[in-house]
């Protein structure tokens, strides 16, 4: 297992964020993390990305604490949610993906990560200049230009018109048939059936871990979990 997460709790001081939560990972998984706004799935990315270490329990990245060294960091691609550019951002798409290299990195391999995604032709535009769907996808190359075997995505797709998402998706199975291990949180249910291996179903407590095709195919399960089922009992409490 490549991420193996045990007993993670995170509190802040109104609120239990994330209650005993535990789950693996294993190497080229593409898993899909469903649950309602607050279900603490952006705390738990927090926690995963060393952004938040004030938690319990335990959380390793290929076989290491992450608290006791950083250096996993180098191995994971981030997309964050919903980044924004001011229209006159003074950052070509060229230099955004130029941010995402390590050190000693081969500057040569932005061209081909431009291509493979299919932005190549935008290399030279500002940032700000470009729709959703093509900001997402740089932010992609940006995560991917260092050539990370874990890529994590918070909610990638929100605004993104449906042309944008598709295209997003087959990227998504692409990468994820080369070899690199997904995580990947969204409230789209019917792209995490298609692209997932593996669900966990979210709402500060983890009410299901496990194969796609298990949930997916347990009708009460999915009512159950689905985005407005959980809406509907949260606003009953």
């Amino acid at each position: 297992m490549i991420v193996e997460i045990s007993g993670l709790t995170v509190r802040y001081p109104e609120i239990l964020a994330l209650d005993n939560v535990s789950f693996e990972v294993g190497k080229g998984d593409f898993l899909g993390i469903i649950g309602p706004n607050g279900a603490g799935k952006s705390t738990l990315f927090d926690v995963m990305l060393g952004l938040n270490t004030k938690y319990e329990g335990t959380v390793k990245f290929f076989g290491s604490e992450i608290r006791k060294s950083r250096k996993y960091l180098g191995r994971i691609g981030y997309v964050p949610q919903n980044p924004v550019f001011e229209r006159n951002f003074p950052a070509t798409v060229r230099d955004v993906v130029h941010m995402g290299l390590g050190k000693n990195s081969d500057a040569g391999r932005i061209d081909g990560i431009l291509q493979q995604l299919w932005i190549h032709e935008l290399a030279g535009r500002r940032i700000g200049e470009l729709s959703g769907g093509q900001q997402q996808r740089v932010f992609i190359a940006k995560a991917l230009v260092h050539d990370p075997e874990i890529l994590i995505l918070d909610e990638p797709v929100t605004g993104v018109d449906r042309q944008s998402t598709d295209l997003f998706y087959s990227i998504l199975r692409e990468l994820n048939l080369q070899g690199i291990t997904i995580i990947w949180s969204s409230h789209d249910l019917d792209a995490v059936n298609k692209l997932a291996n593996h669900v966990a179903c979210l709402n500060r407590t983890l009410f299901f871990h496990g194969e796609s095709e298990e949930f997916f195919s347990d009708d009460k399960l999915v009512k159950q979990y689905s985005e407005a089922s959980m809406q509907e009992h949260m606003h009953q409490h």
